[in-house]
């Protein structure tokens, strides 16, 4: 079940999380987040996305190869198409 929680943006940008969704989830200072902006409807999730780790094999793939931008975008569509069939199965 859902639930609701306020929080107040302080100087900065930030934003503390409740502490007991802290206790909950085990969330320790330090911790990283992905925030996905869904237009205006804020998703703050604990865990790395997968985009992030595709981005980051993909660049260093592309990076030891001497690939262009043009290439890097290439294969990010491509490995979309591979990742959407995976899900899809």
């Amino acid at each position: 079940m859902a639930e609701d929680h306020q929080v107040q943006m302080a100087k900065r940008g930030v934003v503390t999380i409740p502490q007991v969704l802290q206790k909950k989830y085990n969330l320790k200072t330090g911790d990283v987040f992905t925030l996905i902006d869904l237009g205006g409807t804020f998703v703050l999730n604990p865990h790395r996305s997968i985009i992030d780790e595709l981005a980051e094999e993909i660049t260093q793939e592309l990076m030891k190869k001497g690939k262009t931008l043009e290439a890097m975008l290439k294969l990010l569509k491509d490995r979309r198409k591979r990742y959407g069939r995976r899900k899809a199965s």
